[in-house]
C-alpha cells in the first residue's frame, strides 16, 4: 500500500469530520459522493464474489482440503464472536452504560422483533433460484451456488475447463476493476462520513455517551488483545504490519457499516498488502463477510446488558451464558449490511425476556455503534485469512 493513500484516506477522514461539524445538517450537499462510491462497491461485488470463490473452490483441487479450509475458518469464527460477546457483557457490567440513563423512550424505532429462527436461517442459505440469489445480492446463497459450482467443474476435471478458465479470467477482470473503485475510496470517505458527523450533534451523543465508550472500550479489547495474539501465535504475523495493512478497508467499513460492501477492499487490502494468497482469501473473507460478525457479537452483548440495566433488572449467570450463545448465533445470522446488528438484538433480548422497548434508545446513536462494529467485523475477518494461510502453509511444509 503506498504511504501517499493512507494519507489520502487519513485526510479526507479529518476532512469529512471538520466539514460535517462547521455545516451540520447543510453537511448532506457531499452525500452523492458517498452514494458514487456504494454505488460502485454494489456495482462489482457480485461478480467478485461468484468469481473469486469458484476459483477459490478449483483451486483448493478436493474435497477433503475444502472441508478442512471450511472447517478452520468457522471454528476459528465461532471462537472469536464467543470472546467477544464474552468481553462484551464484561465491559458493560464494569461500566454500567444503561444505570441513571435519562432518556425518553421513542417507540417508533423499535423492530417488529419478528426475526428468522436458527433453522430457517440455516434452510435460506440454499437458494431455490441461483439467478434471483445473484439479481438480488443475497450473498450467502451466492457464496452457496458459488461452492457448489466450484466443486461441479472439480469433480467434471478436464471437460469443464473451458468453465473453469471463464471464471479464472473473470476473477482477474474484477480484481482490476475493485483497483480502479479503489482509487475513489477518499472520495467516497468524505462523502459518506461529512453528512453523519452533521445529523449527529453533540446533543444526540451525551446521553448516552458511557453506552458509545462501552462499546469503543470493548472493539478496542477485541482488536489489540484477542486478534494481535491470534496474529502473533496463530498468523505469525507482527500486529502492526497487519493494522497498517487493513486500515483502508477498515476505514471503508467505518464509513459504509457494511462488512459486504467493504469485501473487495478487504480482498484487495489482504492480498497486496498481508500477502494473502487468493486461494485462502477468496474463501475465507466472502464467508466471513456474511457469517463472521465480531463487533456485532460485542454489540449484542453490551445493549442486552445496557437494556437490563436501564430496567432495573438484573440477569444470572445461565442468562448471561444464553445471552453469550445466543449473540454468537445472532451475530452468524447477521446480515453483512448496515442497522442488521439492530435487528438481530431482538432476538438476543428475547431469548432473556427482556423488554424490546431498549431499543428505541440505542436507535438514535445505532449509526455510530454501526460504524465501530463493522470495523471490527472486518478486522476479525482479515484477521482469519491470516490465521488459515499460516495453518495451511504449515501443513504444506
Amino acid at each position: 500500500m503506498k504511504k501517499s493513500f493512507l494519507w489520502q484516506i487519513l485526510a479526507s477522514f479529518v476532512l469529512a469530520i471538520i466539514v460535517g461539524l462547521l455545516l451540520g445538517d447543510s453537511a448532506t450537499y457531499v452525500q452523492p459522493l458517498g452514494d458514487l462510491f456504494l454505488r460502485l462497491i454494489k456495482f462489482i461485488i457480485v461478480p467478485l464474489i461468484l468469481a473469486t470463490i469458484i476459483v477459490g473452490v478449483t483451486n483448493a483441487g478436493d474435497m477433503k482440503k475444502l472441508g478442512r479450509l471450511g472447517g478452520k475458518t468457522i471454528i476459528f469464527y465461532l471462537a472469536t464472536s464467543f470472546l467477544a460477546v464474552s468481553i462484551g457483557l464484561t465491559i458493560a457490567t464494569v461500566l454500567s452504560p444503561g444505570t441513571g440513563v435519562d432518556v425518553q423512550l421513542n417507540e417508533e424505532n423499535i423492530p417488529s422483533g419478528e426475526t428468522q429462527n436458527v433453522v430457517d436461517t440455516l434452510l435460506n442459505i440454499i437458494p431455490t433460484n441461483p439467478i434471483e440469489s445473484l439479481a438480488t445480492a443475497n450473498v450467502l446463497q451466492i457464496i452457496f451456488f458459488a461452492i457448489f459450482l466450484g466443486l461441479g467443474i472439480t469433480m467434471v476435471g478436464e471437460k469443464a475447463s473451458p468453465v473453469k478458465q471463464f471464471f479464472d479470467g473473470l476473477a482477474e477482470v474484477m480484481y482490476k476493476i475493485t483497483a480502479v473503485v479503489m482509487k475513489l475510496v477518499p472520495i467516497g470517505i468524505f462523502g459518506l462520513l461529512a453528512p453523519i458527523v452533521g445529523q449527529y450533534g453533540l446533543d444526540v451523543l451525551m446521553p448516552l455517551m458511557k453506552l458509545i465508550l462501552a462499546v469503543l472500550i470493548a472493539c478496542l479489547i477485541q482488536v489489540a488483545i484477542v486478534y494481535s495474539l491470534a496474529l502473533k501465535t496463530l498468523g505469525k504475523m507482527s500486529p502492526f504490519q497487519f493494522f497498517k495493512g487493513i486500515f483502508p478497508a477498515a476505514t471503508v467499513a467505518f464509513t459504509t457499516c457494511s462488512s459486504s460492501g467493504t469485501l473487495p477492499v478487504t480482498m484487495k487490502n489482504t492480498q497486496e498488502n498481508l500477502g494473502i494468497s487468493k486461494e485462502t482469501s477468496s474463501f475465507v473473507l466472502p464467508l466471513g463477510a456474511t457469517i463472521n460478525m465480531d463487533g456485532t457479537a460485542i454489540y449484542q452483548g453490551i445493549a442486552v446488558m445496557f437494556t437490563a440495566q436501564y430496567f432495573g433488572e438484573s440477569l444470572t449467570f445461565a442468562q448471561l451464558i444464553i445471552v453469550a450463545l445466543v449473540a454468537t448465533l445472532a451475530s452468524i445470522g447477521a446480515a453483512g449490511v448496515p442497522g442488521a446488528g439492530m435487528v438481530m438484538l431482538t432476538m438476543t433480548l428475547t431469548a432473556v425476556n427482556l423488554p424490546l422497548e431498549a431499543i428505541a434508545l440505542i436507535a438514535g446513536i445505532d449509526r455510530i455503534l454501526d460504524m465501530m462494529r463493522t470495523s471490527v467485523n472486518i478486522m476479525g475477518d482479515a484477521t482469519a485469512s491470516v490465521v488459515i494461510e499460516q495453518s495451511e502453509k504449515k501443513r504444506a511444509a
